[in-house]
């Protein structure tokens, strides 16, 4: 059997407390919850989540608070159902593990509050050498540049990809822009990063200062993208679903994407296996742990994309 993709996420993972609501509450109020989940989340988890149930191979890296703390045992018990390695996980002694509220209304659109300790910040992640150790891959959340960049830019001269997932302002100096190979940005992150209120002239932008591949995604309307072969500007349309919940839908298409391309699926493939995905999930609650399993994906595009 050929051996699974290992895929190296680094972030922090998130405590969710969802709750589906018919519409958010006015200031002062109080309204019931049609339906409650607890899930662990945060962008790179959930894309660690995706690629395990995608089939692939993931280990996971980054600050989480004290090792005795609810919110911690949780996100590990979750992640050891999935088969997520935690090895490289750093407890922060006396912090809190990220949580956030999530409110989902009727249309699947999610409303999120998070808190985040200060000083997960100053986390100092392993060695290199032995979080990188057989590694194919890293997914890494840009919000974690302050800690994870040395380490981007040293998978990177060992000739191992790094797919950064970008759903806030950068700096156009930020150095995760040149130690990535590949920069995934949030229509809304793209926009605010390049100081452009047009997705196309943005990713034109931002190629005159960075090498990597450069999208952006814009939920029901696809993803656009500049070809590095020099095919210019292109797109990948969206799946056409029903949708339920889009909570953890990105990440799920992040993961996905990660996979496909260190199976060496060409771009466009990897983009629509990667939609495909997402497109699922967004059918589903759940957040990430509603991600579809490799042979759903598979079978959906063989349809055409329906179910």
């Amino acid at each position: 059997m050929m051996k699974k993709p290992r895929i190296l996420c680094i972030g922090m993972p998130v405590r969710d407390l969802t709750f589906h609501v018919q519409g958010l509450p006015k200031r002062g109020l109080k309204i019931g919850a049609e339906r409650f989940e607890e899930i662990a989340g945060g962008n790179a988890f959930n894309a660690a989540v995706a690629i395990s149930r995608l089939d692939g191979g993931v280990a996971f890296c980054g600050p989480m608070g004290d090792a005795g703390e609810t919110s911690s045992r949780y996100i590990f018990d979750k992640a050891a159902e999935l088969g997520i390695a935690m090895q490289d996980i750093v407890h922060m002694p006396g912090l809190v593990t990220p949580i956030s509220t999530v409110m989902i209304d009727p249309g699947g659109e999610r409303t999120i509050i998070t808190f985040r300790d200060p000083e997960l910040w100053k986390v100092r992640l392993p060695e290199a050498d032995r979080v990188l150790s057989d590694c194919d891959a890293i997914l890494a959340e840009s919000r974690c540049a302050s800690f994870c960049t040395g380490l981007c830019a040293e998978a990177r001269r060992r000739g191992i990809p790094v797919v950064i997932d970008v759903d806030s302002a950068m700096s156009m100096r930020e150095g995760l822009l040149t130690a990535s190979s590949h920069l995934i940005f949030s229509s809304e992150a793209l926009q605010a990063t390049a100081d452009i209120a047009d997705d196309a002239a943005a990713l034109q932008k931002l190629a005159k200062v960075t090498s990597a591949f450069l999208a952006g995604t814009r939920g029901s309307q696809g993803t656009v993208w500049l070809d590095p072969n020099g095919g210019g500007l292109r797109q990948t349309a969206a799946f056409p679903v029903h949708t339920v919940d889009t909570l953890g839908a990105g990440d799920v298409f992040h993961g996905a994407f990660a996979l496909a391309m260190t199976e060496n699926q060409d771009l466009e493939n990897a983009l629509r296996f990667a939609s495909a995905a997402a497109a699922i999930k967004c059918t589903r609650f759940g957040g990430a742990f509603a991600c579809p399993q490799r042979a759903e994906v598979e079978a959906f595009l063989e349809h055409g994309g329906s179910n």
